[in-house]
């Protein structure tokens, strides 16, 4: 744990906040805003889309000048200028604007990591390590819970969202100080393309999973748990946020659970199949027994975070077919597809809740919602199983830079 990997550390916690504070704030936004859950669902999704479509440009950079320059660059100018731009909002747009800014500038930070983690550590390393950094960023989806919730009745949002604004400006700075890039010799190599790796019909095998398995965790967890439970049970700004804070805990349990799993097993494929099935399952259930009560409905998010935390695993999976040249824009390809499967599904899922939520029962939205979110999966799951599995690369590590 360098000073630099503590620094881009602590930017993914911040990245994890970004993606889910508006399920806390979106009583007091649609009081002072008028943003209602459906303009929230875009601008969730906006976070999401632009982050996305970040990757391959992240890609290229990190192959090309480095994680240093590229996560301390963004990270500033994106996270730090779309905080302050939803400080001062006074307008929906406002918000979806600073959302879009904020998923620009947190774009590079996982992956910067995941690119020196590839490069400097042993590959069998890889998943173990991924999942720690999820892991410990996953403490921002416990700042963004029950401790957002108070902050905001205490100081208000907006001196909340200037707080953070300060706090990503000072830790980008960080970044560009104290953060270390791989040897000039790998930095510089820049052969091949992203089309190489599109070319690699084993990956095809993967991009569904990728795509759909995020989708539950991301959207419920950032987004519709706070409208689900306020409009199903009538929960409070403070009760949702310790709803919140239940699932984040399950989702930081979850993965730790998945880290070492294909160590132990010898497989990552049906690590992330069982996982996957499980996570189906609750997420089914949770549509099928929506008005059954808060405290049911919470559990089984609960286990939704829980089980639903194989992201890493399945980009480790990934990692096995990347070549050495091609690691930065292959990690980043794959997030593309997880980040962006949750964005087209916030995008959707808000249209989907302004469709069928002026019939009479304020639940029937959300159990579509979730029913989908699950089929989702299970559609994913299932071209999944036809993948296969194969040996890890034996990445050369730079010089004098070899760890076990």
């Amino acid at each position: 744990m360098t000073p630099g990997i503590i620094l881009l550390a602590l930017s993914y916690v911040l990245s994890q906040f970004f993606r889910a504070f508006l399920a806390v704030l979106s009583g007091p936004l649609e009081t002072d805003l008028g943003t209602g859950p459906d303009e929230l669902a875009v601008a969730s999704g906006l976070w999401f889309v632009s982050f996305a479509l970040m990757q391959l440009p992240v890609g290229w950079a990190l192959d090309t000048i480095g994680p240093r320059r590229t996560a301390a660059i963004l990270f500033g100018i994106g996270g730090a200028g779309g905080a302050a731009v939803f400080a001062v909002a006074t307008a929906p747009w406002h918000i979806h604007a600073a959302m879009l800014l904020i998923g620009i500038g947190c774009s590079p930070v996982l992956m910067a990591s995941y690119y020196i983690f590839a490069k400097d550590y042993a590959p069998v390393r890889f998943a173990t390590l991924a999942a720690l950094m999820i892991g410990v960023g996953t403490v921002g989806n416990l700042v963004a819970s029950y401790p957002t919730a108070l902050a905001a009745e205490t100081i208000g949002w907006r001196a909340t969202m200037w707080a953070l604004a300060g706090l990503t400006g000072v830790v980008a700075l960080g970044i560009l100080l104290l953060v270390r890039d791989p040897s000039e010799s790998e930095a510089e190599d820049q052969s091949g393309s992203l089309f190489d790796l599109l070319r690699m019909p084993g990956l095809w095998l993967l991009f569904p999973i990728m795509f759909t398995n995020y989708i539950p965790v991301a959207a419920i967890r950032g987004l519709w748990i706070g409208p689900y439970l306020n409009d199903v049970f009538g929960l409070t700004t403070e009760q949702i946020g310790q709803a919140t804070l239940v699932m984040s805990l399950a989702m930081i349990a979850g993965v730790v659970a998945y880290g070492p799993l294909d160590r132990f097993f010898g497989t990552r494929k049906w690590v992330v199949v069982a996982g996957n099935m499980l996570c189906a399952t609750a997420i089914l259930s949770l549509a099928g027994m929506i008005t059954q009560g808060a405290g049911v409905s919470i559990a089984l998010m609960a286990a939704i975070g829980f089980l639903g935390a194989s992201f890493p695993v399945i980009i480790a999976h990934a990692r096995s077919f990347f070549p050495p040249n091609l690691i930065g824009r292959g990690v980043t390809l794959m997030n593309l597809f997880g980040i962006g499967g949750v964005g087209v599904a916030q995008f959707a899922s808000g249209s989907l809740h302004r469709a069928v939520s002026d019939g009479p029962d304020p639940a029937t939205p959300y159990a579509i919602i979730f029913a989908v979110y699950g089929a989702l999966l299970l559609i994913g799951l299932l071209i999944y199983l036809f993948s296969r599995e194969q040996a890890q690369s034996t990445v050369p590590l730079s010089p004098g830079k070899q760890r076990v």
